[in-house]
């Protein structure tokens, strides 16, 4: 985790309100927060000009030498329109100035901020364990990283400045109101105000709940939808795209469901707005109007606050509107900073581990290890692997294999004992260095969208051409990758799905052979390869795991009957070990699944 996460993690939970939290995290633009707010309160005080532009020329028509504008020494009816034309022009002038800056302003932040808050959750989601990611589905993970970053994208572009200039003009207005009007006049026309505001917070509070559901359900949604892309092949095998088009449906229909409660909910409070609004502009209307006949306001600033009210009490009717936004982009921060907020159970160590310098001895020291809520898969286990040696593992599915290479990789951390490479113990070293000093090839090769040459050098990034094609010549790969249609520079699709199985893992084989590692291991590398590609890929590895310590799991037998020691696993534990033939010789559980393969039962 890196200092800026965790700093950030720290602000975070230092405040549940996700308002707080978004602001806690904008820390570092404060500057430009503050610029852009008070270019969104200057902009709409100068919106709020010309209703008192208009006050002022209503005054000196019907004032005319004694109008407000001739206090300035101007008398000429003519001279003091000129004078009121030429503010106007100026007040238009910066109040489009302003409007450039904020709106560029406010874009600009939620750029920037967008960006960073993706990059900082995809970087804290990388450091989490593996076993986060099986709780949590990658539909759910992506609209978080997706949608609701957008969401609050929307929230910066627009909704803050709408807030902003709401509570500008409110606090102008209050402000006019009771310097102009009488006291009892200015209570009545603010008389519905209060209710407004209640019933903004009540529907507010009301929204929460129900924008929560809704953000969760897009998540389900969004986890169907890329488990039947991912699977579209076994839905077509199985010609089950009925059964996933109504399974779909259910979930698109329990979103729509949730959202249809929100609209409800915010399609109800606009009328009611819109009833509270009408009571103070007509309490205005009438007892503003009569103020203004019996000349206790003049009829400039009676035509001042109607406009003024107009500029305040109808954009409230909006305000329905601005609290759904703010509402789906408080849903939207919640669970990304949940996401960010996550803790990182494993940590790097501080010892640094050269990847020159690793002569690659590994034990295990009376290791335990369990997955979450489950029983201990390793119980106790200890076995040492001298360095430059080929060991190899075997055992019935679910012994604990493939658990040995996973918390060698640290992906999970053992319940008990230690795992030590060169004799320092895995926790107390550098994570990078550590998994740089390691080369796996899993029976689930992944490979990425892009070419079979990036393929090759992933994780060794500047990999030669030379190395890359040598690599792929000794995996046994360089054949079949010259018949692609543009060669190492063919595009192998999403997961590597244009090309076969056997392909891929000899594309994964020849990742390794080109990261160069220390220390290999060959989780199942064989499994998905004909037996001519087998024998020619074993030759292969037999060449690569000279001097380099070797860790081979495997099922197929016939793969590692030429390691210095096999080990038999049963049920998180080492019940046998010797060479091939030293097993063979006892009897035992090895010599049972040889017989089996070989076809002698």
């Amino acid at each position: 985790m890196t200092s800026k996460s965790r700093q950030v993690s720290k602000r975070h939970r230092n405040s549940n309100h996700p308002l707080q939290r978004l602001l806690n995290y904008g820390h570092n633009y404060r500057q430009q927060i503050w610029q852009a707010t008070a270019f969104s309160i200057i902009n709409k005080l100068l919106d709020l000009a010309p209703p008192v532009l208009i006050g002022i020329a209503v005054d000196v028509v019907v004032k005319q030498q004694d109008s407000i504008i001739s206090l300035l020494g101007v008398k000429d009816i003519f001279w003091q329109f000129l004078l009121l034309s030429l503010i106007t022009v100026i007040v238009w002038i910066f109040e489009s100035a302003f409007e450039y800056a904020y709106d560029k302003r406010w874009r600009n932040l939620a750029q920037n901020i967008q960006h960073d808050l993706r990059i900082d959750a995809y970087n804290h989601l990388q450091e989490l364990e593996l076993a986060y990611f099986e709780e949590r589905s990658t539909g759910g993970l992506m609209s978080i990283l997706s949608d609701d970053i957008n969401q609050l994208e929307d929230f910066l572009n627009e909704v803050a400045n709408e807030i902003i200039q709401l509570i500008t003009s409110f606090i102008v207005l209050i402000g006019g109101a009771f310097f102009i009007l009488p006291t009892n006049i200015a209570l009545v026309a603010m008389l519905p105000m209060p209710f407004i505001l209640w019933g903004s917070f009540v529907y507010q509070n009301q929204l929460t709940s129900r924008y929560a559901d809704v953000r969760e359900k897009v998540g389900f949604l969004n986890s169907r939808l890329a488990n039947n892309i991912s699977g579209i092949t076994t839905i077509k095998s199985f010609t089950a795209e009925d059964y996933e088009s109504k399974r779909l449906a259910a979930e698109s229909e329990a979103y729509r469901h949730s959202n249809s409660k929100a609209i409800k909910l915010s399609a109800a409070f606009i009328p009611l707005i819109r009833i509270l609004v009408l009571v103070g502009f007509t309490s205005l209307l009438l007892l503003g109007g009569m103020a203004a006949f019996s000349g206790k306001i003049s009829v400039g600033n009676y035509s001042i606050l109607l406009v003024l009210v107009q500029h305040l009490l109808w954009p409230l009717v909006t305000i329905g509107r601005i609290f759904d936004e703010y509402q789906r982009a408080m849903a939207s921060t919640n669970r990304v900073m949940d996401l960010l907020d996550t803790p990182i159970k494993i940590y790097t160590g501080n010892i640094p581990l050269p990847i020159h310098k690793v002569r690659g001895e590994i034990e295990y020291k009376e290791v335990t290890f369990a997955y979450h809520d489950r029983h201990p898969v390793i119980q106790n286990l200890s076995l040492h692997i001298p360095a430059g040696k080929t060991i190899a593992i075997v055992g019935s599915t679910g012994s604990g294999k493939s658990t040995l290479v996973k918390i060698l990789l640290r992906f999970y951390e053992v319940s008990a004992g230690t795992i030590t490479v060169d004799g320092i113990d895995i926790q107390k070293l550098n994570l990078r260095d550590l998994r740089r000093s390691i080369g796996l090839v899993s029976q689930d090769v992944f490979l990425f969208h892009g070419t079979v040459a990036e393929n090759i050098a992933y994780g060794t990034f500047d990999a030669t051409d030379e190395s890359i094609i040598m690599a792929a010549k000794v995996a046994e790969a360089h054949e079949f990758i010259m018949r692609l249609p543009q060669g190492y520079e063919t595009i192998v699709g999403e997961r590597g799905q244009k090309l076969s199985g056997g392909q891929r893992q000899r594309i994964a084989i020849a990742r390794a052979i080109v990261k160069d590692p220390p220390i290999l291991l060959l989780d199942e590398a064989t499994s998905a390869v004909d037996n001519e590609t087998e024998a020619a890929i074993q030759r292969s590895l037999d060449r690569i795991t000279v001097n380099r310590t070797t860790i081979a799991i495997a099922h197929r037998l016939s793969t590692i009957r030429n390691a210095d020691c096999i080990y038999v696993m049963e049920h998180g534990q080492l019940v046998e070990s010797g060479t091939h033939e030293q097993l063979l010789e006892k009897n035992g559980i090895y010599a049972s699944l040889w017989r089996v393969q070989s076809g002698l039962k």
